[in-house]
């Protein structure tokens, strides 16, 4: 049985609030004086109206301020936690299992030593890979893949990309944009059914090809010895 999750108190949250502050800080040049435009604004409007009209607009303003520092947090941090993870190995996975919605993701079911990886994500717009690494090894790795995979999705969409800067590659931070505009062709069913197929697939173990190694076949005579005993 799943543990319940534990309850983050208001000092705790409090606590990551600020952590997400001063790691955006750092990353975005932007983001304190857009903090500072937020902050102020609102609270000059409220000034005026008080003014000239009544006290009450001051805690509206307060209000709308605290709205406007959340909405900077939220959108710059976003992006500054993508600046961050681009070029980072297994980066898109991790954004993956971060998103909201019903995303089945398995890192790295494919990779190399030079940390050439390729991430399979299943969810409702099918079957999704996400290639990481060197583009002429991982495009390799991906048509591996994709063999294999077409064994057993049948009929469901296959969508592959290649993370990267460069000319028909996607950059990470549109990871998220490119997969939520996807098509949602499969229904939660689908997407359970499909998942279970895969699994069985990535965990059952491949033998290797080819003929018996000479070291690993039986020595001339040790079935007769064995009958004869």
């Amino acid at each position: 049985m799943a543990k319940p999750q534990e309850k983050v108190s208001f000092g705790q949250r409090l606590k990551q609030i600020g952590m997400v502050f001063q790691f955006t800080a750092k990353q975005d040049r932007w983001f304190a004086p857009l903090v500072a435009a937020a902050v102020l604004i609102p609270l000059a409007l409220a000034v005026v109206a008080v003014i000239l009209w009544s006290w009450i607009w001051l805690p509206l303003g307060i209000l709308f301020a605290l709205l406007a520092v959340l909405i900077v947090l939220n959108l710059r941090s976003n992006k500054a936690m993508m600046n961050a993870a681009e070029g980072q190995p297994g980066a898109a996975a991790q954004i993956m299992e971060n998103m909201r919605g019903d995303w089945r993701v398995t890192p790295a079911v494919s990779s190399t030593t030079q940390m050439d990886m390729v991430h399979l994500v299943i969810g409702r717009p099918g079957v999704i890979l996400l290639a990481e690494g060197n583009p002429q090894r991982v495009r390799g790795l991906l048509g591996q893949e994709k063999r294999r995979l077409a064994k057993v999705i049948g009929s469901a969409p296959l969508h592959d990309y290649v993370i990267g800067q460069a000319e028909g590659e996607l950059p990470i931070r549109k990871l998220r944009t490119t997969l939520l505009r996807l098509p949602r062709t499969l229904s939660g069913k689908d997407v359970n059914s499909l998942d279970k197929r895969l699994k069985a697939l990535t965990a059952r173990p491949q033998m290797p090809k080819g003929a018996i190694p000479k070291n690993m076949r039986p020595q001339g005579g040790a079935f007769r010895q064995q009958r004869g005993r």
